[in-house]
């Protein structure tokens, strides 16, 4: 049982590679050596460890079954979670051929894996803002290395409060990630040194306070007010949780006008509740002190 799956997510893979490779992808029938890599990779990829929740599971079957296909700069962060041709990375020459093809960056893959396994889009954002997500229900430091984490955990890297890089614990010290620009997404041993911050447990779940971004590069600020420094940037709708909500400095965008602003504790920032899909006083959302 467990070859015939791991032959079918070989073709599977071989499939997708064929439709949608772009620069560099095989359009003709694989080659036995090619189908022999693909079913090798395929069978790496998949839960390695017990313990993890049925979604958490669910998020490393979805994830596994793009193993193979294109790391694109910007992919995977259309308005509905899946592939899309990616951009061209000013800071980095591999990724020239990235619009070319049809796949994900490393928050892209994490996106589409937890939409898959949760339904919705709750990991929506880049990788900074899935490392800071209410869907986060624990924390685990660099120090602690892989010996607490489960399959489905998110390991991310990054410094000085940035993440650039997340990838999705296996188990057995392994992990399937959308690396950079120029290689397919794969399964690679998990690195533990240079910039790793640690990692998170997804639990994904409507919460109460939760609610969603609308709009593209939207800022935060230090304050409830436009003239306070900048804190973070959502380059799209993003999934956010709101501790409470307070009347400071009206705003007028995108047609409506509001003096309501919510408090993000995961950001430490401030947001219009213009940019925050509800009412313009939340419901259910207390007021700040």
């Amino acid at each position: 049982m467990a070859m015939r799956k791991t032959a079918a997510v070989a073709v599977a893979a071989l499939t997708f590679l064929a439709a949608w490779g772009g620069a560099g992808t095989a359009t003709a029938a694989a080659s036995p050596a090619t189908t022999r890599k693909a079913a090798e990779a395929a069978e790496a990829c998949a839960v390695l460890a017990p313990g993890a929740s049925a979604a958490a599971e669910r998020a490393v079957a979805a994830a596994c079954e793009q193993i193979g296909v294109w790391y694109t700069w910007g992919g995977g962060h259309g308005p509905q979670p899946g592939p899309t041709y990616g951009q061209v990375d000013p800071s980095d020459p591999d990724s020239a051929h990235d619009p070319e093809r049809l796949g994900f960056d490393c928050s892209g893959l994490v996106r589409y894996a937890y939409a898959r396994a949760a339904g919705g889009d709750p990991l929506s954002g880049n990788a900074y803002h899935q490392f800071h997500s209410p869907q986060v229900n624990q924390r685990f430091t660099a120090a602690q290395g892989t010996g607490p984490l489960l399959p489905g955990d998110l390991l991310a890297w990054g410094s000085g409060g940035s993440i650039h890089h997340i990838a999705i614990y296996l188990g057995a010290g392994k992990m399937v990630e959308a690396r950079e620009s120029g290689t397919r997404i794969m399964v690679s041993d998990v690195r533990l040194g240079g910039d790793y911050a640690g990692a998170v447990r997804i639990a994904p779940a409507t919460a109460p306070g939760t609610f969603s971004t609308w709009g593209t590069d939207v800022w935060t600020h230090k304050e409830p007010s436009t003239t306070s420094p900048r804190v973070h940037r959502f380059p799209g709708p993003t999934t956010v949780r709101v501790e409470c909500q307070k009347h400071a400095e009206p705003v007028t965008a995108e047609g409506y006008t509001n003096d309501a602003w919510s408090y993000l504790p995961e950001y430490g920032a401030w947001i219009t509740n213009i940019y925050l899909k509800g009412p313009a006083w939340l419901d259910g959302v207390r007021t700040c002190p």
